[in-house]
């Protein structure tokens, strides 16, 4: 029997010629990534543990990226202890201040995770990376402690679970709004510690931003990782930017799956998360009348280049709805300069939009965007739990960019094209 693309990246990493779902392996780590909020706990156990140096200066990297700028004293001395790390350890990948982006978009950018890597962040959305067909998955800190020092990660082989997704995509409708219908349809437990492996034809027409945003949402369907097989527009993504060698892999075609699901996207329209489950979905047209207070357009989810053009496509000659917080975040210094380039910035601020400088800030309730008692936000993040953006008797509704543009001129939740 073959294997799919998740047990061959896996197998090969532990030196193995087969891993199947429930092995117990050790897997070499390409990349071991921590963020302000929880590396500080892991440089604490490395040094706890007596460790003096990294496995690999060029494989541990620190992004400082969810309170800064830095909000307040507390904030300022997480990413001090990143800074100082940086520096005792001669790591060669800290990004800090002008240099610095939401680390799931800067990564890909910058070629430091590619096909067939395993990459481990203590983050839970390190799963975004399996977009260009990497194992990539969220540990604890204790766990990238013990990685940062022997360059291995313990765990178990998952099974896997296989979506394809065939037909038509309509009008306004983009990779989240596939990840959100996949994820209301099997629920916030539905691929519970397994793969979640996205093909079909629609799939491999998806650009890699679309793809990135899939694989990023998998933990919302309790993942341990979401994958797409590297395939044309993955080789012309990473060939200009890669910082190493890569490889491709993909599942045989008599690879075991725990389940295989299909989808007819052809009637999928824009989809809605209402609060407080990524999987309280809805097509934008079912929503309601839902008056908002702010509309967040950012993220590692949807803080890309395509998203704020498409953002930018709705809301290109129109202001956001008097009472209505419009708030760009692009996620990267590139994304931001590219966007200053293009010229959606002026449309943006012509909106009434406050642009931000990259930051994880407002999708964690951290800062540049906190709820209060009673406000609603539609958001481009990725979760929407209780008091996730702020005030615990706030609601957070997430959609794909351009719903949230135009829900911004609207006032309410709405369709694009109602808008355009």
């Amino acid at each position: 029997m073959g294997m799919t693309i998740t047990e061959k990246i896996l197998a090969a990493h532990a030196g193995l010629e087969r891993a199947e779902p429930g092995d117990l392996i050790n897997a070499k780590v390409d990349i071991a990534l921590g963020n302000d909020i929880t590396a500080p706990i892991a440089i604490k156990q490395f040094h706890e543990s007596g460790a003096k140096k990294v496995y690999d200066k060029t494989r541990v990297i620190l992004v400082p990226d969810h309170f800064v700028p830095n909000k307040d004293i507390q904030s300022a001395m997480q990413a001090k202890m990143l800074r100082d790390f940086a520096y005792e350890q001669e790591l060669t990948y800290f990004f800090d201040a002008g240099e610095m982006g939401v680390e799931h978009a800067l990564l890909p950018e910058k070629g430091l995770v590619l096909p067939g890597d395993v990459v481990i962040g203590a983050d839970s959305h390190t799963c975004t990376y399996g977009g260009l067909g990497a194992f990539a998955t969220g540990i604890g800190s204790t766990d990238l402690a013990a990685a940062m020092i022997t360059g291995e990660i313990w765990l178990k082989v998952p099974e896997t679970v296989k979506f394809v997704y065939k037909g038509k995509l309509r009008n306004w409708v983009e990779g989240k709004d596939l990840i959100l219908y996949t994820i209301g349809n099997i629920g916030v437990d539905g691929a519970l510690y397994k793969a979640m492996e996205f093909t079909g034809p629609v799939i491999e027409s998806l650009g890699m931003a679309g793809r990135l945003t899939m694989a990023n949402m998998a933990i919302e369907a309790g993942a341990k990782n979401g994958i797409i097989a590297p395939d044309k527009i993955t080789e012309k993504y990473v060939s200009s930017r890669a910082a190493r060698k890569y490889s491709f892999y993909k599942s045989d075609k008599d690879a075991h799956y725990a389940e295989i699901i299909e989808y007819d996207v052809s009637d999928i329209e824009p989809q809605v998360a209402c609060p407080h489950l990524p999987e309280n979905t809805k097509g934008v047209s079912q929503v309601g009348d839902i008056r908002i207070d702010q509309a967040v357009i950012g993220s590692c989810t949807n803080g890309r280049i395509e998203d704020l053009r498409s953002a930018a496509a709705v809301i290109k000659g129109k202001k956001a709805a008097k009472g209505v917080r419009l708030i760009v975040i692009p996620a990267t210094p590139h994304i931001y300069r590219t966007a200053l380039k293009e010229g959606l910035f002026e449309i943006f601020l012509d909106a009434g939009a406050i642009i931000s400088p990259p930051t994880c800030g407002p999708c964690l309730g951290g800062h540049m965007g906190i709820l209060a008692k009673g406000e609603c936000a539609i958001s481009t993040t990725n979760r929407n739990f209780v008091g996730r953006m702020g005030h615990p008797e706030s609601e957070v509704y997430l959609s794909n960019p351009a719903v949230a543009a135009a829900s911004a001129v609207l006032g309410k939740i709405g369709d694009p094209a109602d808008v355009v």
